[in-house]
This record gives C-alpha cells, sequence and structure tokens, in this order.
C-alpha cells in the first residue's frame, strides 16, 4: 500500500500561481515603450506618404499613397516638377553637406569638450591647492544659471572676434568645459585608487604622466559615456547654430531642416520631405546610442557622488 504523498511533494506539483503585480507592471512597461516609440513610427510613415494625400489620410496607420519621394527630394535626386506633383517643396536639402558640417561641429565640440573637462576634472579631484572646494562650488554654480541668459553675451563676443559664419564661431563657447562635464568626470576620478598614482610618483612620474597614464586609461567609461552624449547634445543643437552659421558652408543639420521646411511655396509644409530629412539626419545618432548603450549603462553605475 503507497503512503500518501507529503505535504511538501503536493505544494511542488501545484502549477504556479500567476503574478498579478509583475503582468501589470509588464503591461505598463509596454505601454510606455510604445508611446516612446510611436512618434519614430509616424515619422517613418509620413516619410513614406504621398504629401498631396496626406490630408486624406490624416487618421492611417499605414503609408498614405506609398511613394519614395520624399527621400529623393531630400538627397536632391528628383526635379522639381516631379516634387511639385507629389505636394512636396520644389527646394532641397543639400544633405551631404549639412551632414558633413554636422559631423564636423559636433567632433570638435566633443573632442575638446572631453579633452578639457578631463583635465579639469583631474585638477578638482586629484590636485591638492589652496582653495580647490571653494573653487569647485563656485564653478558649479554655473550649472543654475540657464542657457539662454550666456547667448546674447557670446553672440557680441563671436561678432566682435569676426567668427560669424565659421566653424570656430559655432563651437568656440562649449569647446573648452561645461560644468556638468567637469562635474560628472570629478565624481569618478574621485574614486580611482590611490595607491596607482602613489606607485607612480615612487617611478618618477608627474602629474601629466599620471593623467594620460593611468587616469584617463582607467577611466574609459565615463569618458566614452561623456563623449556620447556631448555628441548627441552638439547634434541636436539649433538655437546656437542657426544665430552664428547661417552660411550654407558651415549650416548645420537642424538649421538645414528648419530651412527645408519654409521652403514651401504652396503655402503648407512638405511633411513627408521634412519626416524623411529628420530621419535622416536622427539616424546616425540612433545607431551611435544602439551600439554603445551598454557602454553608458555600465558606466552611470560608476559615478556616485562623495
Amino acid at each position: 500500500m503507497m503512503a500518501a504523498p507529503s505535504a511538501a511533494l503536493r505544494r511542488r506539483r501545484r502549477p504556479p500561481s500567476i503574478r498579478w503585480g509583475r503582468v501589470a507592471g509588464w503591461a505598463v512597461l509596454v505601454l510606455i515603450m510604445a508611446a516612446t516609440l510611436f512618434p519614430f513610427y509616424w515619422m517613418l510613415r509620413t516619410s513614406f506618404s504621398n504629401t498631396r494625400s496626406l490630408a486624406f489620410g490624416a487618421a492611417d496607420l499605414l503609408p498614405v499613397d506609398f511613394t519614395l519621394g520624399a527621400y529623393r527630394r531630400v538627397l536632391g535626386l528628383s526635379t522639381t516638377a516631379e516634387a511639385v506633383a507629389e505636394g512636396g517643396s520644389s527646394g532641397t536639402v543639400d544633405f551631404w553637406r549639412y551632414l558633413r558640417n554636422s559631423v564636423v561641429v559636433a567632433t570638435t565640440l566633443t573632442v575638446g569638450q572631453v579633452f578639457f573637462s578631463s583635465m579639469a576634472a583631474y585638477a578638482f579631484a586629484r590636485l591638492r591647492w589652496p582653495g580647490r572646494d571653494a573653487v569647485f562650488m563656485l564653478f558649479l554654480t554655473a550649472l543654475m544659471v540657464p542657457p539662454i541668459f550666456t547667448t546674447l553675451p557670446n553672440f557680441v563676443m563671436i561678432k566682435e572676434l569676426g567668427l560669424l559664419n565659421t566653424y570656430l564661431g559655432i563651437v568656440l563657447p562649449g569647446l573648452l568645459m561645461t560644468p556638468f562635464a567637469v562635474f560628472f568626470l570629478r565624481q569618478f576620478f574621485l574614486g580611482v585608487n590611490a595607491g596607482l598614482e602613489e606607485a607612480a610618483r615612487i617611478d618618477g612620474a608627474g602629474h601629466v604622466r599620471i593623467f594620460f597614464r593611468i587616469i584617463l586609461p582607467v577611466s574609459k567609461g565615463p569618458i566614452t559615456t561623456l563623449a556620447i552624449l556631448t555628441y548627441i547634445t552638439s547634434w541636436n543643437d539649433y538655437f546656437w547654430p542657426l544665430l552664428v552659421g547661417k552660411d550654407e558652408n558651415v549650416r548645420v543639420l537642424t538649421v538645414a531642416l528648419g530651412i527645408f521646411r519654409s521652403q514651401t511655396p504652396q503655402g503648407s509644409p512638405d511633411w513627408a520631405g521634412l519626416m524623411a530629412a529628420t530621419l535622416f539626419a536622427a539616424l546616425p545618432m540612433i545607431i551611435l546610442f544602439a551600439l554603445l548603450s551598454r557602454r553608458i549603462i555600465d558606466s552611470i553605475g560608476y559615478t556616485g557622488v562623495k
């Protein structure tokens, strides 16, 4: 005669209960992700639509009268007659020139800002000099100053230096450093093992050698994160490049998109062309973030306030 199964065995065979709290959490997360990604889908859907037909299918989830004409207009591959026939603008975007300008501006700003900010952060974190903490607190007060307050003085300075419509005029105000960049790197430098520096000093290394041979190599994560954030911010900047870089030779993509939107002789914006151009402008940043997102997430945990 077989013994009755024990209570523990019966509990083990019982099917797992549904955790409704977890289900609700995942449902909310999916809704948030859908709300976040939907604008990107709508941009893609509009870019494949015929501008002339958009008014008749404004609520359609699929492209209205599917066409690649918007991309042809943006790249300058369509004639004026073809553009007007699709309800688009007769103007085009010199995409490759403006892409080059955006790359030059964003790369220069990123390299300069990360390099000089890392040196300033090292001075605030690892060097001992009178009034260091007081100067750092004063330096951080710049974080509370809205950028719009410094726009006019910077514009006057750039104009007096004769740097309007030049790459240097666009990048100069943010080329050296920003309070956020210095604070971000300082917090990581404070956590670097002091024994590494002591060992280097015993071998006769000075501050310059320690900075380049020890501090920078062990700080690849935070420095990469700062570089990505700086690159994305400078890539998306619009107001300052609009003020000082109106010439086509230095005009960046964000400014070019605004000008393309205004080229509407038929009275309404070329929404399909504008969305196609916006997609082209956003695609490099999306790819960059997708490739390096893991490094960003990992390095954020390195920077704690001390």
